[in-house]
């Protein structure tokens, strides 16, 4: 496990998870307007990736990852881009994958 990953810059990294108020098919339009808003008004913001669900309902969230200076950055883009609401939001104390949990070896 790899505690305090920091973002870009030393900054926090954060877990966002989004709902939306828009179906499956607009969400490309989504990405590049939240593209365009970090790229022309809040640089200080990296997008690193998001993982988009629809629940049963058909209602789309997404999971993303960003780096940030601060919480109330997410809120401010989050405002500007509209048509979801935050449901949650966690500053990432660290990560694990698959490769830092090999095998035990049991004996015979």
């Amino acid at each position: 496990m790899r505690l305090d990953p920091g973002g870009e810059n030393g900054m926090p990294k954060y877990v966002i998870h989004r709902r939306f108020d828009i179906d499956l098919d607009t969400m490309p339009e989504m990405g590049r307007r939240s593209r365009q808003i970090i790229e022309e008004d809040m640089p200080e913001i990296t997008w690193h990736h998001s993982h988009v669900t629809v629940d049963g309902s058909g209602m789309v969230h997404s999971f993303c990852v960003y780096d940030a200076p601060n919480e109330e950055a997410i809120h401010v883009h989050s405002r500007s881009l509209g048509h979801h609401v935050i449901d949650e939001l966690y500053e990432i104390a660290g990560d694990v994958t698959p490769e830092d949990f090999p095998p035990i070896d049991v004996p015979g």
